[in-house]
């Protein structure tokens, strides 16, 4: 008994003695570390299964080899001038896919030494670089050449998911790039990787680069070439050859040191990157105001589609060159220029929507709505002539007051008496103001609309003199419309539409014209503008070959405008300031028409000089009585006194003021026998009577044959009203 007691006793010391070990400082540490090294490895372990899982799942999930290669991410555009010449390609470019043993070596080692020195020996993500970043984040230091995501982990986020800097995103790009390096070899990953990636300037892939910033194919790529394209991964719009040259140089000698650090060149290798050749980059500064205009037509054009295309444009290289210097040259500082260039049949050989496209993409040429003073003389002469005046009726310059609106001249004077021709030459707009009153402003309103204006139109006196806003493509359009002698102009910029392969999409036809207005309007109008031109206020556009325009300028000097044609090509230019201010100096007649003669000369240079029509065929119902006898059948001719009688010209005498008294009569009836006709002595006649036995000022058998062939003839006027008649 006493030894079992002793022994109880002795346990309880034992007990005592180790909670009294343990509650010291040192047992409980050593405790707690037991404890959180079992739970850690737990945690780690269910860590690991769940990131193993996922990966797992994402590896079997995941597109094919085969899938991944052929997948594209948006539609490209290659723009092409009427001549072939590639002017610019939009959307992505992705080259031609090159296998792994296509690509050269010296390509691989580059992108390998710049973005991911330990490629062939990690499983996706890089513990050493990504420890390295995460120093480098607590201590400031940013002493790295590359980023901090492998080629897997960028191959990763350039196919499956996208840049946002956010630490889910990061978490699922170690999963996807871990299960890259479970369903793919290293050879198919950096395949992938170099066919895929963005190197700026729209180009994906090696091979797209290669031929943008070299011109030729991937497979012949330099040392130094191949230094320059893997330097651009980094920061593509930074590093771009096209973009700074100095900047792509110095990247890319970097990567070259990198190259040699790790063996992959041999030290004693000297590569220059400053003396590679670059690709001449064309401009496409003003090219973009006509591919901002032209390409959104495809969506009526073509059926949707995502495939590669080629469109070809109406576009002349040279043409488009001479219009921008032209419009930079001449364009008022602080001022806007925008010019459209178009050929007879409508299609459009040049488009600048303003002085830099870069600075500002707004499209003045197209979108911009803005007066075009006097030039919109043009729809109020063509209303004129139409309603029957000629170019040399004689019109009055004097004051007009129309329902309170008084318009003067430019000059501030009144010359009085002109013809119609002078009066358009020097754009006088009392005359202007009469001609819109005398056919109607509403009349005027529909000749514009007729020819092709699409603003909105008012038929206030004041739209006479240009108070209408426009857009520069739709009055270069009704010039045009003139050039084309009357016939309609359907503006158009897209001739043809292929695929990358060759095959044909779309294919412009041309458009069933119609006449707007008489050959006789075109030729009159065309006489108009040309003495503007010759002797008016458009002389700074001539060019040393006939050429027909119109000046226009707004009050204040808030806009000038020209536009004219020769040799088939009409052109429109227009100049202001895009906030409507005043620019001093600034007349349609001064920079607009310098800008116009600059770039026509170089745009007719290579065309034949052509002669204007401007011989005036009037039709029957206008001949004036004697052009009437000189061009008609003699036989026809005959007039009709005060009282309405048929008077033959053989019988009357000159009390009756015949000029084309003869020595013979004539008859309506050609079978009658001529009997000359005497000197002094008249013909006898009788005189027709009705049913009710009532004289009759015209016989039957004349208004039978009368009725159906021809009008009365119109008496020719000689001064046109001098005072307005209000409506």
């Amino acid at each position: 008994m006493d030894k079992r007691g002793s022994r109880r006793k002795s346990s309880a010391r034992k007990q005592r003695a180790a909670r009294a070990a343990a509650d010291k400082p040192q047992g409980r540490l050593q405790r707690w570390t037991r404890r959180l090294l079992v739970w850690g490895g737990a945690i780690a372990l269910l860590g690991a299964l769940f990131i193993a899982l996922a990966v797992a799942f994402a590896a079997r999930s995941m597109p094919s080899y085969y899938q991944l290669k052929a997948t594209q991410t948006a539609q490209t555009i290659v723009v092409r001038a009427r001549d072939g010449t590639e002017i610019v390609e939009l959307g992505p470019s992705f080259g031609k896919w090159l296998t792994s043993d296509e690509i050269p070596q010296v390509m691989k080692d580059a992108m390998i030494s710049v973005e991911d020195r330990r490629f062939h020996s990690h499983f996706g993500i890089d513990p050493v670089r990504t420890g390295g970043a995460i120093i480098e984040g607590i201590t400031g230091s940013r002493a790295r050449v590359g980023g901090t995501s492998t080629i897997s982990q960028q191959l990763a986020r350039n196919v499956f998911l996208n840049n946002n800097r956010s630490i889910d995103r990061k978490a699922r790009e170690a999963i996807l790039a871990m299960a890259l390096e479970w369903k793919f070899s290293k050879e198919q990953i950096l395949e992938l990787y170099l066919n895929k990636v963005y190197f700026g300037g729209g180009a994906y892939g090696i091979d797209s680069a290669s031929r943008k910033f070299f011109s030729h194919p991937a497979t012949e790529l330099s040392v130094a070439e191949a230094a320059i394209i893997a330097g651009l991964v980094k920061a593509p719009s930074r590093y771009s050859p096209t973009a700074d040259v100095d900047a792509a140089v110095g990247r890319a000698s970097v990567v070259l040191r990198l190259m040699k650090e790790q063996g992959r060149i041999s030290p004693d290798v000297t590569v220059d990157p400053s003396a590679v050749r670059l690709k001449e980059e064309a401009s496409q500064n003003s090219v973009r105001y006509f591919t901002d205009w032209a390409l959104p037509q495809l969506d009526l054009l073509l059926p949707e589609t995502f495939e590669p295309i080629e469109v070809w444009t109406t576009l002349d290289v040279g043409m488009q060159r001479a219009a921008t210097a032209s419009i930079k040259s001449n364009t008022p500082d602080g001022a806007q220029g925008a010019m459209v260039s178009m050929d007879r049949d409508g299609a459009v050989l040049a488009l600048v929507g303003g002085t830099d496209y870069v600075q500002t993409n707004y499209n003045r040429a197209t979108d911009a709505m803005r007066q075009p003073g006097s030039s919109w003389k043009l729809f109020v002469y063509l209303a004129a002539l139409e309603s029957g005046y000629t170019p040399d009726d004689r019109v009055v310059d004097t004051p007009v007051d129309i329902d309170g609106w008084r318009p003067r001249n430019s000059s501030g004077r009144n010359v009085g008496e002109i013809d119609l021709r002078t009066a358009f030459a020097y754009s006088i707009n009392t005359v202007a103001a009469q001609l819109g009153n005398e056919v109607g402003f509403g009349t005027v309103a529909s000749m514009a609309r007729r020819f092709g204006i699409t603003t909105e139109i008012n038929t206030y006196p004041a739209m006479v003199l240009g108070s209408n806003e426009v857009r520069l493509i739709d009055m270069t359009r009704a010039f045009a419309v003139v050039s084309a002698k009357g016939s309609s102009v359907e503006p158009y910029g897209i001739l043809k539409v292929e695929t990358a392969e060759g095959e044909l999409l779309y294919q412009h036809e041309a458009p069933r014209r119609s006449q707007l207005v008489p050959d006789y309007v075109a030729a009159g109008i065309t006489d108009l503008l040309q003495t503007a031109v010759a002797t008016g206020t458009g002389r700074a556009a001539q060019i040393g070959r006939p050429v027909a325009g119109k000046t226009g300028t707004t009050s204040s000097n808030k806009d000038g405008y020209f536009v004219g044609f020769s040799s088939g090509i009409t052109t429109g230019v227009w100049m202001g300031r895009d906030d409507n201010a005043r620019v001093g100096g600034l007349q349609g007649g001064t920079a607009p028409a310098r800008a116009f003669a600059a770039y026509m000369r170089y745009a007719v240079k290579d065309r034949p000089v052509e002669e204007f029509d401007t011989d005036l065929q009037l039709p029957e119902w206008q001949l004036e009585p004697d052009d009437e006898y000189l061009l008609g059948d003699p036989e026809d001719y005959y007039f009709i006194d005060e009282q309405g009688n048929l008077i033959e010209p053989g019988t009357s005498d000159s009390s009756r003021g015949d000029p084309f008294a003869d020595d013979f009569d004539r008859t309506l009836d050609p079978d009658r026998p001529r009997v000359p006709a005497q000197p002094g002595q008249r013909a006898p006649q009788q005189t027709p009577r009705g049913a009710d036995g009532a004289p009759q000022a015209i016989g039957d058998d004349f208004l039978d044959e009368a009725t159906g062939a021809r009008r009365e003839p119109r008496a020719a006027p000689t001064v046109r009203p001098t005072q307005p008649q209000l409506q």
